[in-house]
Parts: C-alpha cells; sequence; structure tokens
C-alpha cells in the first residue's frame, strides 16, 4: 500500500521536527551545573566516609533519604 503524497510529506515534517527537538536537547546545558554539584558533594561524601568511618553511617542514612525522597516524586504526576 503506498502512501499518499501529505502522509509523505507529514512524515518526512515529523521525522525533522523530532531531530530538531533532539538537536536543542543535545544543546541545552541548562542542569549541567547542578548535575557537577551533585557530583561533587557525592564524591566528597564517599571520600568522608572513607577517610571517617564514624561518619559512614551518618553519609548512609542521608544517601538513604535522599533516595527516598527522589523515588516518591517520581511517582507522583
Amino acid at each position: 500500500m503506498r502512501k499518499t503524497y501529505r502522509e509523505r510529506e507529514e512524515n518526512h515534517m515529523t521525522r525533522i521536527s523530532n531531530f530538531v527537538l533532539k538537536l536543542k536537547v543535545w544543546k541545552d546545558n541548562r542542569g549541567q551545573d547542578l548535575i557537577e554539584y551533585a557530583l561533587m558533594a557525592g564524591f566528597v561524601a564517599v571520600a568522608a566516609g572513607a577517610i571517617m568511618p564514624g561518619v559512614a553511617s551518618s553519609i548512609s542514612v542521608i544517601f538513604s533519604k535522599i533516595s527516598s525522597v527522589m523515588s516518591a516524586a517520581s511517582t507522583q504526576s
């Protein structure tokens, strides 16, 4: 079954708009700083836990709380 000209044109336009959207998302770096700070905080926490074993349990509790908050946020609509 051959597609009509209009169907082919709509398919082509959809593919182009999807490509443009992907380029915009790839180029967007607004959240980059937040991710870098979160990674740095994680590295510092791991290093502190390795150097000071008494702090490791506190760090574990903090990361558990963060995990539960993020899980709850991801299930909300």
